[in-house]
């Protein structure tokens, strides 16, 4: 510790004092990079006859299928699938750990979607009413049931919804069992901006207390949809399952692109659009 390389001296072999050379390398190899395989490939000129493989045994692997445009109709009909209590992450939306080895196959992974919310109704998890059937049943195989019957669903969230890591899945999930609209008190916002890509509304309570006016048992109408610009409320209309009904305005994000995300189904199905 006490020796400068710069300034000292150390005896070499035949007595004499001598100095380190200073050593200096080179910032880029003089000759490039040697490299024989660096990974890349050429995309193919004309990709029009080429076709992607992939097996329908595949647990991790799914080629993706584009989602339904918007048919310019009210969202009428909508049933509750979730009104979520508190806290709810992206990882009480699509849990990670065990479940990432399916990310490639959003079939599967959608069976962990929001089965880590806390359900407003019970105070539990996983555990939500099925209106067709009368049951409590987990999450996935709730809205799976909605989307078998050709029934919309809307989830309703607290403060925040969507905090955490920016995971997709979280809004691909959704869209994929059928849920149309998320209605919260607030969102995190790249969580809104990745369910606008998926052609999903993502709305907002323009009183927060409206919240409270949901019930486990409700059936959800959506209007204003057909002038739908940016800054204009929506229209919320609850039908309980005591025939009585409560109607309050919703806010929205969605600017002049993000509106033709929705008509379009999603952002790749516009891009796709503007491409053909």
């Amino acid at each position: 510790m006490t020796f400068n390389p710069i300034t000292d001296t150390l005896t070499n072999e035949n007595g004499e004092q001598v100095k380190l050379d200073e050593p200096h390398g080179l910032e880029l190899p003089a000759k490039g990079f040697a490299v024989e395989d660096n990974g890349y490939q050429a995309p193919s000129e004309d990709g029009s006859g080429i076709e992607v493989v992939v097996s329908p045994e595949s647990e991790r692997l799914q080629l993706l299928t584009p989602f339904t445009p918007w048919n310019g109709e009210e969202l009428a009909g909508l049933k509750l699938l979730i009104k979520a209590k508190g806290k709810c992450t992206t990882d009480h939306i699509s849990m990670a750990g065990p479940w990432l080895r399916y990310r490639g196959h959003l079939d599967n992974i959608s069976n962990n979607m929001l089965i880590g919310a806390v359900n407003a109704a019970n105070d539990q998890t996983n555990s939500v009413l099925n209106q067709l059937s009368g049951d409590y049943q987990p999450v996935p195989d709730t809205a799976r049931a909605y989307k078998a019957a050709g029934i919309g669903t809307i989830v309703v969230g607290d403060e925040n919804y969507g905090e955490g890591s920016s995971r997709e899945h979280a809004a691909m999930e959704p869209r994929h069992l059928g849920v149309r609209v998320v209605l919260v008190k607030s969102f995190a916002r790249i969580h809104e901006t990745n369910l606008k890509k998926q052609g999903m509304l993502g709305l907002t309570f323009a009183n927060k207390e409206d919240y409270n006016l949901v019930r486990e048992k409700d059936v959800v109408d959506v209007t204003g949809l057909g002038q739908l610009e940016p800054g204009k409320p929506v229209e919320i209309k609850v039908n309980h399952s005591d025939g009585t009904t409560d109607s309050f305005p919703a806010n929205h994000t969605l600017n002049e692109n993000q509106i033709k995300w929705f008509r379009a189904g999603s952002a790749l199905n516009l891009i796709r659009q503007e491409n053909q």
